[in-house]
């Protein structure tokens, strides 16, 4: 634990919602679990073991924890965005909201990038990106980039729907819902082609206002709130076009998450519910002076460990063929009994590289000046369709020109890449305010 976290931590405001930061860690160290246990890797490449266990499956209502990070970012959006709105006395602020909101966001995020970017063209010069695990590697390593991509789209959404959210309340967040009901419909009752990809914007962004509902107090019963939304995730799963997965298996007609379904709208309820339920109790925990700096210490490096622990688990991987251990069927007898060792080692390695990496995500002041609005929103737009597509095509086949589809377009990573790094420089270009590194 670093001295800067202990004397952010002893410096935290008496206002503070402690829990919030609580259930930012908790929702990203669930997600770095879950993948590293369904992760499947043998000598044939890697696999799901949720696709070769399927009664596993039920697991992702739990580790599916996404939607409570969104919901997270929606309470501390509205919260930064009015702050940032009274001090500037009624001058614009979305550049300097946008700015304020990616920058310890993108920087780590780049970073990881041109870093794996680098090690994926020096692999194909070398004539090594052929085999079966590398050519898997360089597909898996970027796909949960996917989330940083949409969660740039509720930064720039945000304002517009805080407006709704302080005009109509529960009403905007009906109105989002309703519409991913809406495009399921169209989708699966009357088979109205691409439809299904406007549920990128309407379930998360629904799941966000929610985070807009809890910093104004107004989820006032989160068990009806958990009940309604378990009830109607079981019901969908098991009389409509549903799979039982909330999150994606290999070779499944229809996914939960890509694109997003009611289903997950659904699950998403109950999660943020359910957390809810929970929030007097680890407040009065969050209370205890070691508790709070070990939550403060890992906020400050949750994004860093995010980025590389797929990067960590490959590493073990790696280091059995190395050193000549055999990799074990999936899902056998011996491939559990080796479950604690690859935790421990995976965990082990997300340390050493959040230590070398953890630098890029240290907080940043600045200013809040107005600010280029429209060069800004460009920016971010590039960013987010530059991330999300690299989610999408990998870092296999750079120099073949490797393509796929992201929302009906074609789209080659080294492209993506470009429009990453071109929207993050607009959006440092739309404000004239020096960027001042906090901490060390």
């Amino acid at each position: 634990m670093t001295a800067t976290a202990r004397a952010m931590a002893e410096a935290t405001p008496a206002d503070r919602d402690r829990y919030v930061d609580l259930l930012r860690v908790a929702s990203l160290g669930t997600v770095l679990f879950g993948h590293w246990l369904m992760a499947a890797v043998s000598s044939d490449g890697i696999g799901n073991l949720l696709a070769l266990v399927p009664a596993l499956q039920v697991l992702t209502w739990g580790l599916q924890i996404m939607p409570v990070f969104f919901f997270v970012g929606g309470f501390s959006h509205a919260l930064s965005y009015r702050s940032l709105a009274r001090k500037a006395e009624g001058r614009p602020v979305y550049a300097a909201f946008l700015r304020a909101r990616l920058q310890r966001l993108l920087r780590p995020t780049l970073v990881f990038v041109l870093v794996w970017t680098a090690g994926a063209l020096a692999v194909q010069l070398a004539g090594g990106g052929d085999g079966r695990l590398t050519g898997a590697a360089l597909r898996l390593v970027t796909q949960p980039l996917w989330f940083i991509g949409i969660y740039l789209a509720m930064v720039a959404f945000t304002p517009v729907l805080l407006a709704l959210h302080q005009r109509w309340g529960w009403g905007a967040f009906a109105l989002l819902a309703g519409s991913a009901a809406a495009v399921d419909l169209l989708r699966f009752a009357l088979a109205v082609p691409y439809v299904e990809f406007l549920n990128f914007a309407f379930v998360w962004l629904a799941v966000h206002q929610l985070g807009f509902l809890r910093a104004d107090g107004r989820i006032t019963r989160p068990g009806l709130l958990a009940a309604a939304g378990l009830t109607g995730a079981v019901l969908l799963v098991a009389y409509g076009p549903y799979p039982l997965s909330m999150v994606g298996m290999p070779g499944e007609k229809v996914s939960n998450m890509a694109p997003p379904t009611l289903a997950l709208l659904a699950h998403g309820m109950w999660l943020v519910g359910a957390v809810q339920l929970l929030a007097a109790p680890a407040t009065a925990w969050l209370a205890r002076p070691r508790v709070w700096r070990t939550v403060v210490a890992a906020n400050g490096i949750a994004m860093t460990a995010f980025l590389w622990h797929l990067t960590a688990m490959l590493a073990v991987y790696a280091a059995q063929l190395a050193l000549g251990i055999a990799l074990p069927v999936p899902a056998s007898a011996a491939w559990w009994a080796q479950v604690p060792l690859r935790l421990l080692a995976a965990a082990g390695l997300t340390a050493v590289l959040v230590a070398l990496f953890r630098r890029f995500e240290a907080p940043v002041r600045t200013a809040a000046e107005p600010g280029n609005g429209p060069l800004a929103a460009l920016g971010t737009t590039l960013c987010l369709l530059g991330i999300l597509g690299l989610s999408t095509t990998g870092l296999g086949g750079l120099l073949e020109g490797h393509s796929a589809t992201l929302i009906a377009l074609p789209v080659t990573a080294p492209a993506a890449i470009a429009m990453a790094l071109g929207g993050w420089l607009l959006v440092e270009r739309s404000g004239a305010a020096r960027s001042v590194r906090l901490g060390g």
